[in-house]
Order: structure tokens, then sequence, then C-alpha cells
């Protein structure tokens, strides 16, 4: 499954934040329902069990029957995920103090794709119908950047974010999978620069940073609706750059390896290295490429990158000449004093994390058919 992300047309908000208040009341009865009855019982409820206690209130709720039980789902899910006997209780009005960001749930059979047209350009848009109580229908017009008619609909939710903007998020059947590349690649994820390959590609975000003083600037306002604008354009931004690296990548590489640096490690006050930690997306990224890997038929590995830096990927040894620890961050190049050979910091760590890699599979990688084997002697040198 695959999941698609549509922006919905700002003409259906008023309506889609009555829908998801009707959502909330029958959210925040589940959840005192299910409070109550372990107090008495010791016990919860499952979803199954919450759908005998809501039958036939879709018609006064306004909602399809269906919504009501991915509604229960969701609550007994996400009870047994947080540990927690009684969940949040959800509201959108206005003046409250913490407000809960829209949610509509819709299955399958209350789903339908009407049409698909063009509208301006290269730009598509489509329109859905979803099933509400008693025959009440909602028809929604999305911006299609996917061209929903070549998928087969499965699941959708309509959710809402900060900015008051709401899309429909859709899980649809994926295409085929399409043949990955016969190379391979390792990559070294960084600061200065996101992510480095062992081919020199490089991934550089540092939207933050970009964007630091205009933010400065809307917060001292107390500008909070530009705030709100600026952080999601980061995000997106952020998000779009990482997409288009990863694909890129799993299209020309039959096996990636990534090193195993943790964000963790950057965050603390010592080392003053948050907020380029947080901008470089390292999580973001290695996710990414492992679900698209794993669509892909892409081999992905994940190997301990300890001593990469130092050591030479020519000659594999570490020389006194070599960066060592993070006082010798600054240092983007150096020469090898055993073999004389020059290396850029970041592509010699991701190629010794590429050897590392094909050392861990001991022998070369199987491909598809009409494709060649890779041996560790290849990405020696």
């Amino acid at each position: 499954m695959k999941t698609l992300k549509l922006r919905i047309k700002d003409k259906h908000v008023n309506q889609l934040n009555k829908i998801a208040g009707s959502v909330n009341y029958a959210w925040n009865y589940v959840n005192a329902l299910s409070f109550e009855h372990l107090k008495r019982t010791d016990k919860f409820f499952s979803g199954y069990e919450l759908n005998e206690y809501i039958k036939g209130s879709g018609e006064y709720l306004g909602l399809h029957s269906q919504s009501l039980q991915a509604i229960n789902e969701t609550h007994a899910k996400s009870r047994k995920q947080f540990k927690k006997a009684k969940l949040n209780w959800r509201t959108n009005r206005p003046d409250a103090k913490r407000k809960s960001l829209g949610w509509i749930p819709f299955k399958k059979s209350a789903i339908k794709h009407i049409a698909t047209r063009q509208s301006g350009g290269l730009c598509l848009k489509s329109t859905i119908q979803l099933s509400l109580s008693k025959g009440q229908k909602l028809i929604i017009d999305v911006f299609d950047s996917y061209n929903l008619s070549l998928y087969q609909i499965n699941t959708l939710e309509i959710v809402q974010d900060s900015r008051n903007r709401w899309y429909a998020c859709i899980t649809v059947k994926e295409y085929p999978k399409q043949p990955c590349g016969t190379d391979s690649v390792g990559i070294d994820l960084g600061l200065t620069e996101s992510a480095t390959t062992s081919n020199g590609d490089k991934l550089t975000i540092k939207q933050t940073q970009k964007w630091a003083n205009t933010l400065a600037i809307a917060q001292r306002a107390n500008n909070k609706k530009r705030v709100k604008a600026i952080h999601a354009k980061i995000k997106n931004t952020r998000q779009d750059l990482i997409h288009k690296f990863t694909t890129q990548l799993v299209k020309d590489n039959a096996l990636i390896v990534v090193g195993d640096v943790k964000s963790r490690s950057f965050t603390n006050k010592k080392t003053k290295l948050a907020k380029s930690t947080y901008d470089a997306g390292w999580f973001e990224f290695k996710r990414q490429l492992e679900y698209k890997c794993k669509h892909a038929g892409c081999q992905f590995e994940i190997v301990n990158e300890s001593y990469t830096t130092q050591t030479c990927s020519h000659c594999r040894k570490i020389s006194d000449s070599s960066p060592k620890g993070r006082a010798s961050l600054g240092i983007r190049g150096w020469i090898c004093a055993k073999c004389g050979r020059w290396h850029n910091r970041d592509i010699n760590a991701a190629k010794n994390i590429l050897a590392v890699g094909l050392d861990r599979l001991a022998v070369g990688i199987p491909f598809r058919e009409g494709g060649s084997q890779i041996n560790i002697d290849d990405c020696q040198g």
C-alpha cells in the first residue's frame, strides 16, 4: 500500500470543520465509555466491542457507520500504543485552550472517485464523493498531483494542519515494482551536507538557516500566522529535497549503504549542534530510503560507521593526518600520510561505508536478470 497526500480546496473548509466536530463528539464518547468500563471491570474495550454502543448514532452525527467504526478502531489502537487508560479529549472550538487538528476517516465502501480533469497547464484536479449518513454525500475537489484515475483507492482520511488547510490522505494499491539500478553506493550523513554519496553527489538542505532571519522578524512581531507559514515552508521544502534525492538513489542503485549516525548524539547542550542536526533530517532520509528500496527491490543496509572518516579509502590505513573527533569537524579535506592520496572528508567516509556494507554481505549482490554482481574489490581504491 502507498499513501497519497492531496490538498483539498479551501471552499470546503466550513463543511469539513462541521463534520470534524461530529468526529470529535464520537471520539470523546467512546473515550469516556472505555474509561468507565475499565474502572468497573478492569478490562479495556476493543474496537469491535465499542461498535455495539454506537449503532444508529451515525444518523444523528451525520457520519457513515464505517467512519464510526474507524474511530473506534483508531481509539483502541491508540490507547494500546500509548499505554493510557484514557486518551486526550478532542475539540475544534476556536476558543479552546488546546485545539485538536481535524480528522475524518472513511473506509473503502464510502469512497468513490468521480473524475480527474486537467485545470490549467499541467495541473490536475480530482473530484471525490464520500458517503455520510442516510444517503448524504460529501463531494470534495482536490489538487491531484498523482492522477488518482491510475490508482485503486483503499481508504481515505481527511486531516487538518495548523494553518487550517485540509488534506486527503489516500491509501492506494501501488504500481508494480519498477526495476532498480545496477550500481552500489555508500552514503555519509553530515551537517554541512545532509548526505554525501561515494559518487560525489550531495544533498544540501539548511532550510532553517535560510529562513532564520525572516522567522525571527515574524516572531518578534507576534505574527502567528506568518510563523506557521514559515515553519510549513521549511518542512515542505526539506521533505521535497529528500524525496527527490532518495528517489534518484533508488533508481540508480541496487545496493544502498548508510552509516548508523544517530541524531541524539548531536543534540545535547554540549555540542551546540541541535538546530543543524534537526535541519539535516537524517531520520526522514533513512525512513524514505527504507520503504523506497523495499518497493523497488533494492537492498538497503545500515552499518556501523566507526572510523570511516579517519580511514583512507585507498590504502585502508589510519594516518596521523586524518581528521579525528568533533574537534576536527572543520577539516573538509586531507592528505593521507601513508599513500599520499587527497580525500574529500565526506566522500572518503561514504566510500568506506560502502566497503563496510559489502564486507557484511561477504559475497556479491545478486541482481535482477540481466544485471551483474558487485564484489568487495570493486569499491576499493
